[in-house]
C-alpha cells in the first residue's frame, strides 16, 4: 500500500462527503442563486468575522484576486521570499495585475514589523509604490510555521501605518487556529482579504474561499469573472466544503500529531528533521531527489523541494500505519 506524502491536497472525498456532494442542492452561482454555494460562503464569512465570501476554484485563484483587487498596474506588492505567490503561482501576480513584487528574506517564513518597515522605500518618481502587504500562514517552504497571534496584529497595525493594504494567504490556515487554539475570526482580524484552501488539509475535492468587506467582495466577484472563474451548479463541490468545515477541521490535530511522530520516527534514524508545528515535515539529506525515488520504491511517496531537502505532509488519508511505514522506509534508506 502507499502512503502518499506528497501534499495535503491529495486526500480523496470520505464517503460522507460524496453523499453530502450528491445530494446538494444547486442552482446557476454566477447568477448567484445555487444555495450550497452561498450557504458556504455565509459560512466562510461568518467563521472568518468579515462581511462576506466568495468560493473560487484554487488557492492561487483566490490570492490573485486579492493582488487585483488591492493593487494598480506598476505598484509594488510584499511578501516573504518562500511565499507561495511567489514561488508556485506562475507569475500570475506580474502577468495578471502587472505588479513586482519585493522579497524579504528570512529564516523561518515569518514576517516581522520591521521587516516590513525596512522593505518600504522612500517615496520617489524611480520607485515603484507599495500598496500591498501578503502574509502566509502556515508557512509553507517555512515548515508549516504558525505566526504568533501578536505578531499577525503587528503586521496589520504596521501596514495600516505604512498605507499598506493586507491580504493573508491562509491556505493552511485551519492547521493555524487548530494549532494554536485561537479562533479563525481572531487570526484574520486587522487583514483587508485573507483566503483558505478547503482542498488541502480539510479534504473538499476542489475549492477555496476569498474573504473581506462586501464591497470588496462585490469586485472580487468580477474579477472572478474576468479570470474565467465563473462557475454553474457548483453547490456540488460547495456542498464538499460545506462539510469540510463543519467536520474536518478539529481533526487537523490528528495530522499535526503524526506529522510530530513522523518527525521524531526519522529523526531516529539519523536524519536532520525541523521540528513540525503543523503537518509539514522538512528533512535534510545529501541527495533528495535519490531519496525521493528510494523511497517510491518502498511505498512512500514525497516531494524533493531542493537538492538537499524532502518535504512529507500529513493528512486525513495517513492513518498511524502510514506514517510506521514511513518510519521504516527511511530506515532502510539509512541502511
Amino acid at each position: 500500500m502507499v502512503v502518499d506524502l506528497r501534499s495535503d491536497t491529495v486526500t480523496k472525498p470520505t464517503a460522507a462527503m460524496r453523499h453530502a456532494m450528491a445530494h446538494a442542492e444547486v442552482g446557476d452561482d454566477v447568477f448567484g442563486d445555487d444555495p450550497t454555494v452561498n450557504a458556504l460562503e455565509a459560512k466562510a464569512a461568518e467563521l472568518a468575522g468579515k462581511e462576506a465570501a466568495l468560493f473560487v476554484t484554487s488557492g492561487t485563484m483566490a490570492n490573485q484576486i486579492a493582488i487585483r483587487l488591492h493593487t494598480q498596474p506598476g505598484d509594488e506588492i510584499l511578501m516573504e521570499a518562500k511565499a507561495h505567490p511567489y514561488n508556485y503561482e506562475a507569475g500570475a501576480a506580474a502577468a495578471i495585475s502587472g505588479v513586482q513584487t519585493r522579497l524579504i528574506v528570512t529564516e523561518d517564513g515569518l514576517l516581522t514589523a520591521e521587516h516590513v518597515r525596512s522593505a518600504i522605500r522612500p517615496e520617489n518618481v524611480h520607485f515603484a509604490p507599495a500598496t500591498l502587504l501578503c502574509v502566509e500562514d502556515t508557512t509553507n517552504r517555512g515548515g508549516g510555521g504558525v505566526y504568533p497571534k501578536a505578531r499577525l496584529a503587528a503586521l496589520t497595525a504596521t501596514a495600516a501605518e505604512l498605507g499598506l493594504k493586507t491580504h493573508l494567504d491562509g491556505a493552511r490556515v485551519f492547521n493555524a487556529v487548530v494549532a494554536s487554539g485561537i479562533a479563525l475570526h481572531r487570526r484574520l482580524e486587522g487583514f483587508d482579504t485573507a483566503c483558505f484552501c478547503l482542498s488541502k488539509g480539510l479534504g473538499a475535492p476542489v475549492g477555496s474561499l476569498l474573504v473581506g468587506s462586501a464591497a470588496d467582495m462585490a469586485r472580487a466577484r468580477r474579477i472572478r469573472k474576468m479570470m474565467g472563474g465563473g462557475m454553474r451548479q457548483a453547490g456540488i463541490l460547495a456542498a464538499a466544503g460545506l462539510y469540510a468545515l463543519e467536520h474536518h477541521v478539529h481533526r487537523l490535530a490528528d495530522d499535526h500529531r503524526r506529522a510530530r511522530m513522523l518527525a521524531e520516527g526519522i529523526e531516529g534514524h539519523g536524519f536532520t528533521v525541523r521540528a513540525p508545528e503543523t503537518n509539514i515535515v522538512y528533512v535534510s539529506l545529501p541527495n533528495a531527489a535519490a531519496a525521493q525515488e528510494a523511497l517510491a520504491e518502498h511505498g512512500v511517496r514525497c516531494i524533493a523541494v531542493a537538492a538537499d531537502s524532502l518535504r512529507l505532509v500529513t493528512h486525513l488519508d495517513v492513518d498511524d500505519g502510514g506514517i510506521a511505514r514511513t518510519i521504516d522506509a527511511f530506515g532502510a534508506l539509512a541502511r
